[in-house]
């Protein structure tokens, strides 16, 4: 594998990891929300990844990383009786989203973390890079 392809490999890490950062936040950002039914309440979303495999490609010894797309959670919601809030429904329940703050920030320090590892990667692979061209002089 060239160097070349493992700046490939970092950047594609680091774009997913991105991504996972963005979901993580949004998904904290709406923690706390509110809704008078099941259908407006806001769901956790998570990012689903795979290594791309290029057919096409003869040195199949770099995969990158391809985001195939988010996906919302399918716990259930949670439904609370306050009948004296403003958004609840004619039976008096409000609805909040799956959210785990806990498992978010788990996942969010887990991502920026793999973001990072990524960055070292793609540095070391520049380094050597470098490194080889200065050899002839």
């Amino acid at each position: 594998m060239s160097l070349f392809n493992v700046l490939d490999v970092a950047g594609s890490g680091m774009s997913a990891q991105s991504l996972r950062l963005n979901t993580t936040a949004s998904n904290l950002a709406n923690a706390d929300s509110v809704a008078s039914s099941v259908d407006e309440t806001y769901r956790a979303r998570h990012p689903v990844f795979a290594a791309q495999f290029d057919s096409a490609r003869q040195d199949q010894s770099a995969v990158p990383v391809e985001v195939k797309g988010i996906v919302e959670s399918d716990k259930p919601l949670i439904r609370q009786y306050e009948p004296e809030h403003p958004m609840a429904d004619e039976n008096g329940y409000i609805y909040k989203p799956n959210v785990n703050v806990v498992e978010e920030m788990a996942n969010m320090m887990s991502a920026s973390r793999s973001y990072q590892t990524n960055v070292q990667i793609a540095d070391a692979a520049k380094q050597m890079l470098n490194k080889t061209l200065n050899l002839g002089k």
